[in-house]
This record gives C-alpha cells, structure tokens and sequence, in this order.
C-alpha cells in the first residue's frame, strides 16, 4: 500500500510545483532614502513617547554618565589612527593587574565599531565603540612568528598596534621593515603580547596569534574590553587629565621603490 501511495503522489507534488510557478517577470528596481533626523521632532508621536519613556530613563541612566574626556575627535582608520593606538596603548596600560608585562599589544580594527567625538565621553560612548565581549588575554610569540603576524598586519593594510611599534608597510600589504621599542626583531627571541581573546583564537586575518604559548585568558566579565577602557577613562579624569592619542607613524605606508 505504500509503494502504491508514493506512487500516486510524486505526479500530484510535481503538478503542485509547476502550479506554483510565477509569471512574472522582474523588469527594474527601484530605490529611494528616507532621511530620518531632527524634522520629526516637530510633531512628536505622544503615544510612541510615552511607551518609551521608562525605558529611555532606564537607558540614560545607565549609558549617560561620563566616564572621562578625550581631547580629539577618534577614529579608526588604516593603516594607522588615533583611536586605535589608544586601545593598543590601554591594553599594555592594564595588563600591570594581571601581573603582566607585555611589550607589544594588538586591538583589530574590526573591533572597533565607532568614533569618539572631542569632549566628554560616556559609558555608552565606550559601550559603541567596544560593544562585543572581548576580554583582555595575553600571549608569547617567538621573533619569527611576531614577523609572521606583522606581515599579517601588513596584509590587512594596519591594525591597531602599542606604542613603541614601528613598521613600514607597502600599498599592496608587504612588510618592508619592522622594529619594536626601536629594535630589530629576534626570530629567537620571546615577545609578550596583550590583544584580546577573540584574536588569540586566530580570528580576523591574524591567525597567527593562535600559535603562542604561555596563554592567559581570564574570562571575567569585569576583563571586558570595554570595561578596562572606561577604567582607563575614570582613573585619568580622577588625575583631571584629558585622555589623548595621535598618529604617530607606528604603521608606515611607503612605495617599494
């Protein structure tokens, strides 16, 4: 009885397909941009306002407060910008609570997923630019694969790098030249390095970092790079310092020639 159902069934469900076929045709597309800014604050929606009221407080007063001040308007640009040396800089800046010591650190720029404009800086100022869950880890790269992960780097056309980084890259991603704490790397050498562990497990064209040893991830949500940057923010502006960074030519763009 079965063979005689599937057999009566296979024409009905090839006749359903066939019935299901469209006739029509594409013949263009079409698109416009809705601008969506100040000009509908003129006749505000009173009921959607005041559905969204609670929980505009409840945001506000979670992401309002100012953690600190930044002196420039940032970005992350390659090869080399302002906003991420700083986060390359704040990871070596804490690594001191970890008992660390590393004399490079390496934030992505992928990771970085918006500005920050010259002025006060809020929680959730930090919270767009570090907005996943990528802790602080630390790993130890011999010479030979630290050039392996700056040629990496170079390929990327720049990631973000600590002070004390110098590398000479071309336009099309070949390492000229690198140097660190002005000097040449020893492919036999250990280097200490403090990232994050989403790059640790090879991620984002740095696969290289999946290769260390000596690897410490802490998993804390208290290690969040986002909280080790505001961190950073609250302890300068307790100094009544203004947070600053500035392209200083850690990442070098220069014709093979």
């Amino acid at each position: 009885m079965m063979r005689k159902f599937l057999f009566v069934s296979l024409p009905i469900a090839a006749a359903l397909m066939l019935s299901c076929r469209s006739h029509y045709q594409l013949t263009g597309v079409e698109r416009t941009r809705i601008v969506v800014d100040s000009r509908y604050d003129a006749s505000p929606d009173e009921a959607a306002a005041s559905f969204l009221a609670p929980f505009k407080h409840v945001v506000d007063s979670a992401m309002g407060p100012v953690v600190g001040t930044i002196a420039r308007n940032m970005e992350a640009n390659r090869p080399e910008s302002n906003l991420s040396n700083l986060l390359s800089d704040i990871l070596v800046w804490a690594s001191a609570n970890f008992g660390e010591k590393p004399v490079l650190g390496i934030y992505n720029m992928g990771g970085i997923r918006a500005a920050l404009v010259k002025g006060p800086v809020t929680y959730g100022d930090v919270i767009d630019v570090a907005p996943f869950e990528n802790k602080i880890a630390f790993t130890t790269l011999t010479g030979e694969n630290l050039l392996r992960l700056f040629r990496q780097i170079a390929k990327r056309g720049g990631e973000g790098v600590s002070h004390g980084c110098e590398l000479v890259i071309t336009a099309d991603g070949q390492l000229l030249s690198a140097r660190l704490h002005g000097q040449e790397i020893d492919p036999k050498a250990d280097y200490r390095i403090a990232t994050i562990d989403y790059l640790l497990g090879g991620n984002d064209g740095l696969s290289v970092l999946n290769e260390g040893s000596n690897v410490i991830s802490p998993q804390s949500t208290d290690n969040n790079a986002r909280f080790i940057i505001i961190d950073y923010f609250k302890q300068k502006a307790a100094k009544g310092e203004v947070v600053d960074a500035c392209v200083e030519g850690r990442i070098k763009v220069k014709s093979e020639k």
